[in-house]
C-alpha cells in the first residue's frame, strides 16, 4: 500500500563518477546522492533524528515550537517534518539565502526570522539563542550545531550505508564541514569498521566565501559536536574551484548538484591525484542544484 515520505529518509544511492574517475587510474570516486531524501538534502537525516529524540524525551510536545538556526537545508527538513507531523517550526536564517530556499520554506508553512547577511550563519545562531533564552517555554531549541542526534544520524545511518554499499572496500572518506555532523558521524563509524580508512575534512579557504552552509572553523562559531582530532587531514577549498566543479559535474556526469557538492568533488580530486590505486574514495553530495539555480556563476562561461 506504499509508505510515508518520511520513511524514505536515508539509504540513498552511491553513484560512481565515471568520467571523473577515469582521470585517476585505479581510483574510484563515489558520491552519496543525498538529494534522494524526501526533503532534498542530507539534512533530512539529522533533522529527523533530532526531532524523534526530542519527541521521545518530551522536549518537543504539544504547544511547543521547534526553533533553530539554519542556512537552508536543515530548515527545509525541519519544515517538512513539522508539516507532516503537525508541530510549528520557527527558523532563523541569513537574509541572503537563495530565493528558492525562501520559497520552499514558505510552501511548508514555516515561520522565518531573517538575520543580517553580513553575519552569515553565526548571526542566525546568535538570534536563535536570544529567542530561546527569552521564551524557554515557547520553544524547543533544536541547536543542530550542539545536538548529538546530528552526528548520530550519520554514525548509525550514512556511515553504515557507505560500508555496506562499498562492501567494505572504502579506503578514503571525504566530506565538507558545516555543522560537521556528516563528517563526525561517518568518520566515527567508519574508523570503528576499519581504522585504516583515511578520513579527510574540507572547509572554505577564507572567512569570506561563497560556499553556503560551510564553515571556516578558524573564524566561525565552532559547532560543539565538531571534533578536530577526528580528521586525518583537513583541506581548504576555494569558492571558485567549487563553482567550477559544479558546472563540470553537470556537463561531464549529468549531475546537477549544489555548491557544497562541488567543494566535495574538488577535495576528492586533490586526494585522488596523490594516490596510486587501488583506492575507493567516498564523499557526500549534500543536495542538488535546484536551490542554487539563481546563482550568478551559472551564467559565467
Amino acid at each position: 500500500m506504499g509508505e510515508s515520505a518520511l520513511a524514505k529518509i536515508g539509504n540513498t544511492p552511491l553513484l560512481r563518477l565515471e568520467r571523473i574517475s577515469e582521470k585517476f587510474p585505479g581510483v574510484d570516486i563515489l558520491a552519496k546522492a543525498e538529494w534522494h531524501n524526501p526533503g532534498g538534502s542530507v539534512k533530512d537525516r539529522a533533522a529527523s533524528r533530532i526531532v524523534s529524540e526530542a519527541q521521545r524525551s518530551g522536549q518537543l510536545r504539544g504547544g511547543v515550537a521547534l526553533l533553530d538556526a539554519t542556512s537552508g537545508n536543515t530548515g527545509i527538513a525541519y519544515a517538512m517534518l513539522g508539516a507532516a507531523q503537525k508541530f510549528p517550526v520557527v527558523l532563523c536564517m541569513p537574509g541572503n539565502v537563495s530565493p528558492e530556499r525562501k520559497k520552499i520554506l514558505r510552501a511548508y508553512g514555516a515561520e522565518v526570522v531573517f538575520t543580517s547577511p553580513d553575519e552569515g550563519s553565526d548571526g542566525a545562531i546568535r538570534k536563535a539563542q536570544e529567542m530561546a533564552a527569552a521564551n524557554p517555554e515557547k520553544y524547543f531549541y533544536a541547536d543542530q550545531y550542539s545536538n548529538d542526534a546530528n552526528w548520530q544520524a550519520h554514525y548509525y545511518g550514512t556511515g553504515e550505508e557507505i560500508w555496506r554499499q562499498t562492501e567494505g572496500r572504502v579506503t578514503h572518506f571525504i566530506a565538507t564541514l558545516g555543522t560537521s555532523g556528516t563528517f563526525v558521524g561517518c568518520t566515527r563509524r567508519l574508523k570503528e569498521l576499519n581504522p585504516k580508512i583515511e578520513c579527510i575534512s574540507l572547509q572554505p579557504d577564507s572567512p569570506f566565501h561563497g560556499l553556503e552552509g560551510l564553515k571556516h572553523m578558524e573564524t566561525a562559531i565552532v559547532p560543539r559536536i565538531y571534533d578536530p582530532k577526528l580528521a586525518d587531514r583537513d583541506i581548504e577549498i576555494s569558492t571558485e574551484a567549487a563553482y567550477e566543479a559544479v558546472k563540470r559535474l553537470a556537463r561531464s556526469e549529468g549531475l546537477l548538484v549544489g555548491i557544497s557538492a562541488g567543494a566535495a568533488l574538488v577535495g576528492c580530486e586533490m586526494v585522488a591525484r596523490e594516490l596510486r590505486g587501488p583506492a575507493v574514495i567516498v564523499t557526500v553530495f549534500p543536495d542538488s542544484a535546484d536551490k542554487y539555480l539563481s546563482e550568478r556563476f551559472w551564467d559565467e562561461v
